[in-house]
């Protein structure tokens, strides 16, 4: 049995998977298992994978694509470990990511679940993720909702987490029918019941140069497929728990905008914003909403024209 079981899921990223693999077996921390779900991959990543022949790997081929939540709940069904870990296929880790997580969880063996600071990549460069806790904060247990809340830079994500097989097993793992938000969801469901430890100390890259052909997240989700509209189960801790109704409140008003913006979706925004006690939001979201959807409309497109323009601007000055 390994101390780590490692999951990634793929499904048609052939540019990125090799250096996502090749910085798993980097890892100066041995003691671990590879499980690659492939998730019906058509663009040659199922050759790439099968390429590698360290003992350690385990593939899996899927028939057809059952969806990044299936896929990882399966790594997880087939993992031998005790603790579980991912890495979704176009990031990578730092070497020393396993070695420090296991420290981590040495130093602090009763939490729920355990996170790193990353790195975002973006144009080539990386900078540190703007988490939510003092730059003094070296390690320990954090209240993730309030960190969360703060700067609303995700302190766990799918590529820098870790958790005690048997806390996977008693949450119920990933929801299948999310496909945006499912990794928030599962974290929140571990956090409001467990001590949350983070190791303030970036060790995985988050990779922000994917081409938007690669990617699951550059259209807008159903609503029955987005975790904002699939919270009926957190009502309670809504009306009880001041900080997670701080943070929800939060990643309605900053998640929403899109959907508020279009005719399919608008109802069933405004329904889900009603949720929202606005006097809790800061005077800038307040004004923000109280703006006409044209002047929204025309707000979000300038901002769209001036990221293009500072992106090609960077790729080409």
């Amino acid at each position: 049995m390994s101390f780590f079981s490692v999951i990634i899921p793929l499904y048609n990223k052939a540019p990125y998977v090799q250096k996502t693999v090749g910085s798993v077996l980097a890892q100066t921390f041995g003691d671990y298992e590879l499980i690659i779900i492939d998730n019906g991959s058509t663009d040659g990543s199922s050759e790439i994978v099968a390429g590698f022949t360290d003992p350690r790997i385990r593939i899996v081929r899927l028939e057809k694509n059952v969806g990044v939540s299936n896929a990882r709940n399966k790594g997880v069904e087939l993992s031998t470990a005790s603790y579980i870990t991912f890495l979704d296929a176009d990031d990578w880790w730092e070497p020393t990511f396993l070695e420090e997580m296991a420290g981590l969880i040495g130093r602090h063996p009763s939490a729920g679940i355990y996170g790193t600071s990353y790195y975002i990549v973006k144009n080539g460069k990386k900078r540190i993720a703007p988490i939510g806790v003092e730059e003094t904060f070296i390690e320990g247990e954090i209240n993730y909702c309030q960190v969360y809340a703060k700067t609303l830079c995700m302190p766990l994500t799918s590529i820098t987490v870790a958790i005690p097989r048997a806390i996977f097993d008693e949450t119920g793992g990933f929801k299948p029918n999310l496909k945006m938000g499912e990794d928030f969801d599962l974290w929140i469901r571990i956090a409001l019941k467990h001590k949350v430890v983070f190791l303030n100390k970036p060790l995985s890259n988050y990779n922000q140069d994917v081409d938007v052909t690669y990617r699951g997240t550059h259209h807008l989700r159903d609503p029955k497929e987005h975790m904002l509209w699939n919270l009926e189960y957190l009502e309670s801790e809504e009306k009880t728990n001041s900080d997670y109704k701080q943070l929800i409140d939060n990643l309605r008003t900053y998640g929403l905008m899109p959907y508020l913006l279009t005719t399919q979706y608008r109802s069933t925004a405004r329904k889900e914003l009603n949720k929202v006690d606005w006097n809790l939001q800061s005077k800038a979201t307040r004004r923000l909403y109280k703006r006409p959807i044209a002047y929204l409309k025309l707000r979000m497109k300038i901002q769209k024209l001036g990221s293009n323009i500072k992106q090609f601007l960077i790729k080409h000055v």
